[in-house]
């Protein structure tokens, strides 16, 4: 994997990633009332904090659009209207979203990609994740801030501490690895490989466009809808409830289609007409591009 040196605070700020119009006060307020945060006065780390904790507690990771037959429009205003809409998304959607958020709240933001370790250590294709370093008014950090990423930590994490960080998801630590990349670890277990040079929406357009289609990309061999609660996290997998509370797991099978929807609606407030099915990966076309 291609990388340059590391940016840590004592070099250059990186450049935003380049934000799309029609990001409006409405816009950002409906986005705040979505996920239940004041807008703050300072675009500080506790601010960020707050921010962060509440995206995850409100807004659910899901990757529902690859099996209706939903466009997945990589552009920072369709992304925040999927979140203000009552919709969730996977780690381009989520974190593009909220990185656009934390941008028009004042915070420095720019976008990282990241291949996710897999079975036996194996790392995914470039722009397998998208993570956001954050650069707050207040002087701290630089911060990792991930809303798009499954069991990861609830607080963002200070990306030049090589020491343990304590967070109520476990134990979180960066370690060094080749060609100045960062291996974010869980607990001692390997999470994902950070590329720390700023990259833009459209770069990750073939990653999404890998995830939503290859028959090698578990988002098109299963449904999820996740998000955490203030106990825990709930889950609802095709038609399988898993709730789990302070480490004890309760699973329920829902037997109709209308208990589906419910469960969709109640628990992470997404408003359906038909229940997802997994659908067959699409086939790659020789010759064309990712779309979006």
């Amino acid at each position: 994997m291609t990388s340059q040196t590391p940016t840590t605070s004592g070099a250059s700020t990186p450049e935003p990633d380049s934000g799309d119009d029609g990001i409006t006060d409405a816009v950002v307020d409906a986005y705040l009332t979505r996920i239940g945060a004041d807008r703050p006065v300072r675009a500080g780390i506790e601010a960020l904090r707050e921010l962060q904790h509440r995206h995850l507690l409100a807004v659910p990771f899901e990757n529902l659009s690859v099996h209706l037959g939903e466009d997945i429009v990589l552009e920072e205003r369709a992304l925040m209207d999927k979140v203000t809409g009552g919709r969730g998304g996977f780690c381009y959607e989520l974190n593009g979203a909220f990185g656009a958020l934390l941008r028009a709240l004042g915070f420095r933001v720019a976008l990282l990609q990241a291949r996710v370790f897999g079975d036996g250590g194996r790392l995914g294709i470039p722009y397998d994740h998208m993570a956001l370093r954050v650069e707050t008014e207040d002087g701290t950090g630089p911060w990792l801030a991930d809303v798009g990423f499954g069991d990861n930590a609830l607080r963002p994490l200070a990306l030049d501490d090589r020491t343990e960080q304590e967070d109520p998801r476990g134990v979180f630590r960066f370690r060094e690895a080749p060609q100045g990349d960062l291996d974010l670890l869980r607990g001692g277990s390997r999470q994902y490989r950070l590329d720390l040079r700023p990259r833009t929406l459209p770069e990750f357009r073939g990653g999404a466009w890998y995830h939503r289609t290859s028959p090698d990309s578990h988002f098109t061999r299963s449904l999820v809808c996740s998000r955490y609660t203030e106990t825990g996290k709930v889950t609802l997998s095709g038609r399988s409830l898993v709730t789990t509370v302070g480490g004890e797991r309760h699973r329920t099978e829902l037997a109709t289609d209308e208990e589906v929807l419910a469960a969709y609606r109640d628990h992470f407030g997404v408003r359906l007409t038909r229940v997802p099915e997994v659908r067959a990966a699409a086939v790659a076309v020789p010759g064309k591009g990712p779309g979006r």
